[in-house]
């Protein structure tokens, strides 16, 4: 199709400039200490930074971490003048209330939000008398994950400045001993890489390893990310331990159990496996070309008794071959030539799709294979069937729990909830794929991870014992690694039995072993079986609460929510009250939900708007944050508004009306209007009056239900232009209206990520 060159008023939001850092050269960092200590592959990590403010004056201090997203938070706490100040997990409705209620006209600092793909960044701060120290301290543990046969263990150090008394010591201690060390990330580097020792001989099989990373202020300033800011970086420790039984490890004290199986030497089985790719045209550009060279080289690691076919959809579904087939040299040559010439186009019709597919693999039955149902989409259905709960329940019933459904949501137009979902109601998990330029190796690691299986119907037996983690599970994949915990019954571990059942290329295989490890009178040791269940067993009901509805689905959150107050969690369902001097107010900080997506449209003056977007309405956004450089910081809900000015001698005129809310802050005009949609309320903001300053970074964004508020842009070039009817919800009354749609790359010239930052 040729390019066509057209002026356009496109309905679409909005974006992203990477949020300044605060300067830094009013406070110094005397010492910043990161322990970590992993027992059987349950981290738990403190960090202990000691700040002075060296100026005549009180200053607000800040403390600013970055935390790997899976782990929880479980303590925090600042030490001023020999005071503690401690923060409290509670229900995050009432931790939200008693702060709203405290904090009338703005708020301090804290927040716990994505920033990446593997980390969390917890923010906080304390305003600190002139030459005052305050010292913060952050616990937050881990449960570690087996992937391609080994754990990791994620650190970042960014402090923001170079410090005299860095150290990061981590303590592995894996009774079944460690096979594997390695030690790798950006702080790994150059001559940085020269403060990295540990005790891990090349050969020799250690139960407990010591690391140290004590780098001096030259060696943080030389790594591939540092400068004469400091360290900004990772360190990752990978390892595997040693696997005597088949029936893996086993560790039992007198109330709790926590069982680790990962048995090797099985022999794979034949797998058959559909994907089904999304070439609708928001595709366009990158995205495509790295989905065509990641399906190429999965294709090329098929083995030859596996079968494979190949989906391809927009408003249309095509198929290579209609049914099956083996992965013999000709049918992988066939399908590598169709893989290099999938072309984006049209809208996305995921329903018809996926029950394709479904439809493909339950018309292929094979005795002693695994099926596997891959889905790769980068955005929400907008034609056929895109009711969401209609499409999940038709998928279900088309799987009927006969095999997986694995969802890859390419970047972050796509409703990844929706896809986490469909995924755990069938038996599989979602992925987010991040629009990096390795995303088609993050395509093949994903597939790396499904590629070989080894059993299928797993059952996990446990004699004498009860409150069990899940037992049940439909594959097991090669250097995976299945983790169940639960308590020892009131017959104690002398009747405690445990046994896997599973299906092996087509027989009945069990899992037994009298030689259990038993750590009996050993408090810590209960102490950490006990966390590592209630950690596990909340993440499994967080899960649930997801896939649930009705009184399942509030019998699960409940008790996520009763698990995480028992033991200090910060979850989605729990926010940390962070207590501070007196005069001073509480901090909420919260752990957000994956698929929280934030944009930001900022000028040259430090003018930015950003928004959370809106999960339970599946539209809009549920809060708008407007801030001006010098502290000028305005946020609006649908209930309330919070306003604080600060040093700045711009002032805000806010004027709240009916179902919208009418800002002025020097020249420009923003006004957020309340729309009410199924008996939900969400926000969208619209840039009434622009700023005289032409240097505004603004992108292009689509939204469920394509939705959109005005943008001007002159001569966007369209490739390929594709019409779609929208709802405009920039007008007090939305409309319906014919548009032109593009994708982000093309109107920008650059591609999303770079415009993208992940907090308010």
């Amino acid at each position: 199709m040729a390019r066509a060159a057209v002026r356009l008023s496109l309905f679409g939001l909005l974006l992203v400039v990477v949020a300044a850092l605060p300067i830094k050269d009013n406070w110094d960092i005397y010492s910043y200490h990161i322990n970590s200590t992993v027992t059987s592959r349950y981290a738990v990590t403190v960090i202990r930074s000691r700040v002075a403010n060296r100026m005549e004056e009180s200053k607000e201090i800040e403390f600013h971490v970055r935390i790997p997203k899976n782990a929880f938070i479980t303590k925090f706490k600042m030490v001023i003048d020999g005071q503690e100040y401690d923060g409290i997990v509670k229900e995050k409705e009432t931790a939200q209330r008693q702060y709203s209620g405290a904090v009338s006209q703005g708020q301090s600092a804290g927040i716990i939000s994505s920033v990446g793909r593997t980390l969390e960044q917890f923010k906080t701060s304390v305003t600190v008398a002139a030459h005052k120290k305050v010292t913060f301290e952050l616990t937050y543990e881990e449960l570690l994950k087996r992937r391609l046969g080994l754990y990791e263990l994620q650190i970042h150090a960014r402090p923001m400045q170079p410090v005299k008394d860095f150290k990061v010591d981590v303590h592995v201690k894996e009774d079944a001993g460690i096979t594997s060390w390695l030690v790798k990330g950006g702080l790994n580097t150059k001559d940085l890489a020269t403060a990295v020792t540990s005790t891990k001989t090349e050969k020799q099989v250690e139960k407990a390893v010591w690391l140290y990373f004590y780098p001096t202020v030259d060696q943080q300033k030389s790594c591939d990310s540092c400068d004469d800011n400091g360290m900004n970086g990772d360190l990752v420790i990978v390892y595997d331990v040693k696997r005597d039984t088949s029936l893996g490890d086993i560790k039992v004290s007198d109330k709790f159990f926590v069982h680790h199986f990962a048995p090797s030497n099985l022999p794979r089985i034949p797998k058959n496996v559909v994907f089904i790719i999304d070439q609708s045209g928001s595709m366009h550009g990158r995205k495509i070309e790295q989905t065509r060279t990641a399906l190429v080289r999965i294709l090329n690691d098929l083995a030859e008794d596996d079968f494979f076919g190949i989906i391809t959809f927009d408003s249309r579904i095509f198929q290579w071959k209609r049914e099956l087939v083996q992965a013999n040299q000709a049918n992988l040559e066939s399908a590598r030539t169709f893989a290099r010439n999938i072309k984006d186009n049209g809208a996305t019709d995921i329903n018809a799709a996926v029950l394709k597919g479904a439809d493909m693999l339950n018309a292929h039955p094979r005795q002693g294979s695994a099926s596997i149902l891959i889905l790769l989409t980068d955005g929400d259905p907008t034609t056929g069937e895109t009711n969401l709960e209609r499409i999940q329940s038709n998928v279900r019933k088309a799987i009927a729990d006969k095999f997986p459904l694995y969802c890859l949501g390419f970047g972050f137009d796509v409703d990844f909830e929706f896809l986490e979902k469909m995924s755990l109601q069938n038996n599989g998990v979602a992925r987010r794929i991040y629009e990096d330029s390795d995303a088609d190796l993050q395509l093949k690691d994903f597939y790396n991870e499904v590629a070989t299986p080894l059993l299928t119907d797993v059952t996990m037996v446990y004699i004498g014992g009860s409150n069990l983690t899940k037992t049940n599970f439909s594959q097991y994949y090669q250097g995976s690694e299945i983790v169940v915990a639960g308590e020892i019954s009131d017959n104690g571990v002398e009747t405690f039995t445990p046994q896997v059942l599973a299906i092996s290329n087509n027989r009945r295989v069990v899992f037994a072993d009298t030689n259990v490890t038993v750590e009996t009178g050993d408090t810590a040791s209960d102490s950490q079986m006990q966390r590592i269940w209630a950690h596990l067993t909340v993440k499994q009901l967080l899960e649930r609460e997801l896939q649930l509805s009705g009184s399942e689905k509030e019998d699960a959150k409940n008790e996520a929510l009763k698990l995480s107050l028992r033991y200090g969690f910060v979850t989605p369902l729990t926010s940390m009250v962070v207590t501070k001097p007196q005069g001073e107010d509480a901090d909420v900080l919260d752990k957000p939900k994956e698929g929280k997506i934030l944009y930001l449209h900022a000028n040259k003056q430090g003018l930015s708007i950003n928004g959370e977007l809106n999960s339970e309405a599946h539209k809009g956004f549920s809060t708008i944050v407007i801030h001006l450089k010098g502290d000028l910081h305005i946020e609006v809900d649908s209930r309330q508004i919070m306003v604080r000015e600060g040093e700045t001698e711009t002032r805000a005129t806010v004027i709240r009306r009916d179902k919208e809310v009418d800002i002025m802050i020097g020249d420009v005009r923003i006004v957020i209007l309340i729309h009410l949609l199924e008996g939900k309320e969400f926000l969208w903001p619209v840039l009434r009056q622009r700023p005289s300053d032409s240097s505004v970074t603004e992108i292009l964004g689509k939204w469920i239900e394509k939705l959109f508020t005005s943008l001007f842009f002159n001569e966007i070039v369209l490739v390929p232009p594709v019409t779609m009817t929208v709802l405009d919800y920039s007008l007090t009354s939305p409309q319906v209206i014919d548009c032109w749609f593009t994708s982000v790359e093309d109107a920008l010239r650059k591609p999303l990520h770079q415009l993208t930052v992940a907090e308010l």
